[in-house]
């Protein structure tokens, strides 16, 4: 399962990427109840972080394998709580448009176990509320 959206923001991309790797990073999003980094700043490719989601019933661990400082990172979940998917990950891109503008790219790719496949629609659902929060918090509608 694969989601993506695109939102072009009039915000400069400095200030969103420092949105994105504050300590309180993401907390626009209702389905994340707490989201804490665990390495040091400053940040790179080994950084750790960990979430928890739905209220707690879901504990995620992710690494991440790629830090573009002040454009782009990506990360893979190492272990979760949650028994709907075996793997997921994300990407997160920003992108100067002008000055005081930016697009941020935010991918979500995840391959959902054997008990999570039937429960799909749903769990694109909760999952598209990060955008839909993320375009929220922005003023905006996702691209």
């Amino acid at each position: 399962m694969r989601l993506r959206a695109g939102f072009e923001i009039a915000t400069p991309a400095a200030k969103v990427w420092d949105e994105l790797c504050a300590d309180d990073a993401l907390h626009w999003c209702r389905i994340l109840n707490d989201v804490r980094w665990t390495s040091p700043r400053p940040f790179g490719v080994g950084t750790t972080r960990e979430v928890k989601a739905l209220g707690g019933a879901n504990q995620l661990r992710e690494y991440y394998f790629r830090w573009e400082e002040g454009r782009r990172h990506s990360f893979y979940v190492k272990e979760t709580t949650s028994p709907l998917f075996k793997a997921l990950a994300e990407d997160y891109l920003v992108e100067p448009n002008g000055e005081n503008a930016c697009r941020f790219t935010w991918m979500i790719a995840v391959e959902l176990s054997a008990i999570g496949k039937p429960g799909k629609p749903v769990n694109r659902a909760i999952l598209k509320t990060l955008f839909t929060d993320t375009a929220r918090h922005y003023g905006l509608t996702p691209a």
